[in-house]
Protein backbone atom coordinates (compact mmCIF):
# COMPACT_ATOMS: atom_id res chain seq x y z
CA UNK A 1 0.00 0.00 0.00
CA UNK A 2 1.06 3.70 -0.77
CA UNK A 3 0.87 6.57 1.78
CA UNK A 4 -2.05 7.93 0.12
CA UNK A 5 -3.94 3.88 0.64
CA UNK A 6 -3.03 3.77 3.81
CA UNK A 7 -4.33 7.29 4.73
CA UNK A 8 -7.83 6.34 3.36
CA UNK A 9 -7.38 3.23 5.52
CA UNK A 10 -6.63 5.56 8.59
CA UNK A 11 -9.95 7.37 7.71
CA UNK A 12 -12.15 4.83 7.25
CA UNK A 13 -10.83 3.31 10.38
CA UNK A 14 -11.40 7.03 12.92
CA UNK A 15 -14.82 7.12 10.53
CA UNK A 16 -15.75 3.64 12.17
CA UNK A 17 -14.85 4.25 15.50
CA UNK A 18 -16.62 7.73 15.90
CA UNK A 19 -19.51 5.97 14.73
CA UNK A 20 -19.08 2.64 17.38
CA UNK A 21 -19.24 0.49 14.71
CA UNK A 22 -17.03 -2.32 16.40
CA UNK A 23 -17.84 -4.87 13.23
CA UNK A 24 -16.18 -2.42 10.75
CA UNK A 25 -13.55 -0.82 12.94
CA UNK A 26 -11.64 -4.77 13.39
CA UNK A 27 -11.48 -5.04 9.89
CA UNK A 28 -8.64 -2.92 9.61
CA UNK A 29 -6.74 -5.42 12.32
CA UNK A 30 -4.84 -8.58 11.56
CA UNK A 31 -5.78 -11.38 13.06
CA UNK A 32 -2.58 -11.52 15.11
CA UNK A 33 -2.74 -8.11 16.09
CA UNK A 34 -1.56 -6.81 19.46
CA UNK A 35 -2.40 -3.44 20.92
CA UNK A 36 -0.29 -2.29 23.71
CA UNK A 37 -1.68 0.18 26.79
CA UNK A 38 2.07 1.43 27.86
CA UNK A 39 0.61 3.43 31.04
CA UNK A 40 -1.45 0.62 32.60
CA UNK A 41 1.40 -2.42 31.10
CA UNK A 42 -1.42 -4.23 29.19
CA UNK A 43 -1.00 -6.19 26.30
CA UNK A 44 -3.96 -7.13 24.20
CA UNK A 45 -3.25 -10.07 21.62
CA UNK A 46 -5.23 -11.06 18.65
CA UNK A 47 -8.03 -9.13 16.78
CA UNK A 48 -10.64 -11.07 18.91
CA UNK A 49 -9.70 -10.25 22.69
CA UNK A 50 -9.48 -6.19 21.44
CA UNK A 51 -12.80 -6.85 20.24
CA UNK A 52 -14.50 -8.22 23.39
CA UNK A 53 -12.55 -5.76 25.24
CA UNK A 54 -14.65 -2.82 23.48
CA UNK A 55 -17.47 -4.68 23.25
CA UNK A 56 -17.56 -5.07 27.23
CA UNK A 57 -16.33 -1.20 27.65
CA UNK A 58 -18.10 0.25 30.62
CA UNK A 59 -18.52 4.03 29.02
CA UNK A 60 -19.29 5.63 26.20
CA UNK A 61 -16.48 7.18 24.59
CA UNK A 62 -16.57 10.08 21.83
CA UNK A 63 -13.53 11.27 19.53
CA UNK A 64 -12.25 14.19 18.09
CA UNK A 65 -9.41 14.10 15.88
CA UNK A 66 -6.50 16.70 15.85
CA UNK A 67 -4.23 15.18 13.50
CA UNK A 68 -3.48 11.64 11.62
CA UNK A 69 -0.13 11.82 9.65
CA UNK A 70 2.69 9.35 8.92
CA UNK A 71 4.58 7.26 6.00
CA UNK A 72 5.49 4.14 5.13
CA UNK A 73 3.66 1.64 7.72
CA UNK A 74 3.81 3.78 10.63
CA UNK A 75 0.97 6.07 11.49
CA UNK A 76 -0.10 8.37 14.38
CA UNK A 77 -3.38 10.10 15.25
CA UNK A 78 -3.57 12.44 17.82
CA UNK A 79 -6.94 12.80 19.31
CA UNK A 80 -9.33 13.77 22.08
CA UNK A 81 -11.14 10.97 24.17
CA UNK A 82 -14.02 12.12 25.90
CA UNK A 83 -15.75 9.08 28.60
CA UNK A 84 -19.26 9.90 29.55
CA UNK A 85 -18.34 7.68 32.98
CA UNK A 86 -15.66 11.02 33.96
CA UNK A 87 -17.87 13.48 33.80
CA UNK A 88 -17.18 14.52 30.53
CA UNK A 89 -13.20 15.35 31.31
CA UNK A 90 -11.50 14.63 28.16
CA UNK A 91 -7.64 13.84 27.46
CA UNK A 92 -5.43 13.43 24.99
CA UNK A 93 -4.72 10.64 23.62
CA UNK A 94 -2.35 9.32 21.05
CA UNK A 95 -2.47 5.98 18.54
CA UNK A 96 0.17 4.63 17.09
CA UNK A 97 -0.57 2.14 14.04
CA UNK A 98 1.94 -0.33 12.32
CA UNK A 99 0.61 -1.52 9.40
CA UNK A 100 1.68 -4.92 7.67
CA UNK A 101 0.14 -5.02 4.41
CA UNK A 102 -3.35 -3.34 4.31
CA UNK A 103 -4.32 -3.87 8.08
CA UNK A 104 -2.91 -2.90 11.21
CA UNK A 105 -0.77 -5.39 12.67
CA UNK A 106 0.60 -3.23 15.84
CA UNK A 107 -1.09 -0.90 17.64
CA UNK A 108 0.20 1.43 20.70
CA UNK A 109 -2.19 3.88 22.75
CA UNK A 110 -1.19 6.59 25.25
CA UNK A 111 -3.44 8.98 26.83
CA UNK A 112 -3.12 12.05 29.09
CA UNK A 113 -5.26 14.64 30.50
CA UNK A 114 -5.22 18.46 30.03
CA UNK A 115 -3.38 20.15 32.87
CA UNK A 116 -2.54 24.22 33.41
CA UNK A 117 0.74 25.26 32.51
CA UNK A 118 3.41 26.32 34.96
CA UNK A 119 3.98 30.06 36.00
CA UNK A 120 7.91 29.51 36.14
CA UNK A 121 8.42 28.89 32.38
CA UNK A 122 5.89 31.26 31.15
CA UNK A 123 8.24 33.32 29.86
CA UNK A 124 10.00 30.90 27.59
CA UNK A 125 6.33 29.56 25.90
CA UNK A 126 3.62 31.05 24.77
CA UNK A 127 0.40 29.74 25.33
CA UNK A 128 -1.92 28.46 22.24
CA UNK A 129 -4.88 27.66 21.95
CA UNK A 130 -6.05 24.73 23.50
CA UNK A 131 -8.94 22.24 21.19
CA UNK A 132 -10.35 21.43 24.98
CA UNK A 133 -11.49 25.20 25.50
Amino acid sequence: MDNQDIRTTMDRYWEATRAHDLERVHEFYHDDVVVEFPQSGERIRGKQNIYELRAHYPAKVTYKMLRVSGDGNLWTTEVIVTYDNDKGRPVYGVAIMEFRNDKVAHETLYFAYPFEPPEWRSRWVEIIKEPLK
